[in-house]
């Protein structure tokens, strides 16, 4: 029987063991290990099965930080993968979802831990160790890229006697590990806007990187997923939960949709063309209710259909309690609401909505517009204590419970995949592009793009007068509500900062007020300045 990639994602995982020591927070990593006991890159790669299980580190660490998922580092061999961060605390998911959703309207969490507060409220600092966590954990995950691409040229390989069907199966693992290297930098890219580009070509060990701008990590990351439609596998070929050529034109319709943001020059042309590429790829819309997109069985239910790049979840395969779907899980449930409704074991009493996003919907039952999934008994609309979560609705829109109604694998780790890019917000990024003026895009398309997903919905059609880019912002939040993408469009659209759009607890007060402009961009971490004394802090920190 063929194995899952999942499995071998997430078992090799552990028996893996990558412990790549953090010499500097920016420079290229060594694989270097701690201990006489773990391999070394030469002698672990003589080993044909190697391959693909870095290959599957490197897919497994956008879920989990450790070799023992949440990486505890009081057990010898289970070390979390960045030194001085709990393997928990540095899940590259659970980052992403800090940064991009509880800096904004459609998050909010009421634990103090650390910094934490300053997140929710736009008032962070240099100092910010969430800020440092993702920081770290990018350029993590592109020295692991960096190191498979050093041990797999073809000098190595035929140095190693690997034979033509391998070589020809690792031509393809490369492509995938230079797409997820392009995935971290067009995250720090969004974040921290100019830093260092570290490539194989570059020594291992300790150095100083040179920082780019913006504008040089842009063209960076675009030519490496322009060139990558050579060798990644052809769409809907590949392995469910693996990317595809389609994935990386996801990835571009993405980086020129922000182009304004990121390097001053529009490429909506371009954003709309590769939304249509990705569009006529192979995946469909999945025409099954929208709650099937964010349950336990998401990858065989009829949501898959759409899934370009999900980062997937498995409640047997994985160690991770405080990472990735298990985090936002568990954290999103405290109140009155029952735990085992949700499929999962407890909550955590941390994650609820702020009452401007419910205000988005027509409705708090979600009767008119089914994503409107709020769970109100005992909470109040209006946060006056962000600490208390019973302040705020809480959120229902992911659960641990298979779409038919039975029970997932187990209820401690859910088995939920999230769909980091799915072909609906293909749609919703043609209709945006066609909208700011892009020739290459057709509006009554788009018209019919957005009402095939408010059909979804069950929320009414609406018309061309009515499609604006004000629109779009808000219907981008009704469909893709805590998947990682809030930040980024109220960036695009002016309304992150400032005072053109405020919500509660924005800037610290509790009826919210603007924050300044320069926040758009998140500092520079001080301990990875500490670390590379030439990097450049961004202005106003």
């Amino acid at each position: 029987m063929k194995i899952s990639f999942k499995y071998i994602s997430y078992f090799f995982l552990f028996i893996l063991g990558i412990s790549m020591t953090l010499t500097s927070c920016t420079d290229d990593l060594n694989v270097t290990p701690k201990d006489d006991d773990e391999f070394l890159s030469e002698t672990f790669f003589q080993d044909p099965a190697s391959y693909k299980q870095v290959l599957a580190k490197l897919y497994a660490g956008l879920y989990v930080g450790g070799n023992d998922g949440d990486g505890d580092a009081t057990i010898p061999g289970r070390n979390p993968d960045i030194s001085g961060l709990g393997g928990d605390f540095s899940s590259y998911l659970r980052l992403l979802f800090v940064t991009q959703e509880f800096s904004t309207d459609e998050a909010i969490i009421a634990w103090a831990d650390g910094t934490l507060p300053t997140i929710n409220a736009q008032t962070w600092a240099p100092a910010n160790e969430f800020l440092e966590g993702t920081f770290s954990r990018a350029f993590y995950h592109i020295s692991v890229a960096n190191e498979f691409l050093r041990q797999t040229t073809d000098e190595k390989l035929t140095e190693r006697g690997v034979d033509a069907s391998l070589k020809a199966e690792i031509a393809t693992f490369r492509a995938e590990a230079r797409f997820l290297r392009a995935f971290s930098y067009y995250n720090l890219m969004d974040l921290f806007g100019n830093v260092p580009i570290t490539t194989e070509n570059d020594p291992v060990g300790f150095f100083y990187p040179v920082q780019k701008s913006r504008a040089e990590v842009f063209a960076f990351v675009e030519s490496e997923l322009k060139d990558l439609d050579n060798s990644l596998a052809a769409s809907k070929t590949n392995e469910y939960g693996r990317v595809d050529k389609t994935a990386a034109k996801f990835l571009l319709a993405q980086i020129y949709l922000n182009s304004k943001v990121y390097t001053g020059v529009d490429r909506n042309n371009e954003a709309a063309t590769m939304c249509s590429e990705v569009i006529n790829s192979g995946y469909t819309f999945a025409n099954v209710p929208y709650r099937y997109l964010f349950s336990a069985d998401n990858n065989r239910n009829g949501a898959q259909s759409e899934f370009i790049f999900p980062i997937v979840g498995d409640g047997n395969a994985i160690r991770a309690t405080g990472g990735g779907m298990s985090f936002i899980m568990h954290a999103s449930i405290g109140g009155s609401m029952n735990a085992a409704s949700r499929g999962m074991d407890g909550g955590w009493q941390g994650i609820r909505t702020r009452r401007e996003f419910v205000d988005l919907f027509p409705d708090e039952t979600a009767t008119a517009d089914n994503r409107g999934t709020f769970y109100t008994d005992g909470q109040s609309k209006n946060i006056n204590n962000v600490g208390t979560f019973t302040d705020g609705y809480a959120v229902t829109k992911y659960i641990n419970i298979n779409s038919d109604g039975s029970a997932a694998q187990r209820n401690d780790i859910p088995d939920i995949d999230f769909p980091m890019f799915r072909l609906t917000d293909a749609y919703l990024m043609y209709a945006e592009a066609t909208l700011r003026g892009a020739t290459t895009g057709n509006i009554n398309t788009a018209l019919g793009y957005i009402n095939q997903i408010r059909t979804r919905a069950n929320a009414q059609a609406v018309t061309l007068p009515q499609l604006t880019l004000d629109f779009i912002l808000d219907e981008r939040g009704r469909e893709l509500f805590w998947e990682c993408k809030r930040r980024t469009d109220l960036i695009r659209f002016g309304k992150f900062t400032g005072a053109s759009k405020i919500w509660q607890w924005k800037g610290g007060s509790i009826n919210g007020n603007a924050t300044e402009s320069y926040r758009d961009l998140m500092p520079i971490p001080a301990r990875n300045i500490q670390a590379n004394p030439t990097l450049e802090q961004n202005t106003g920190y």
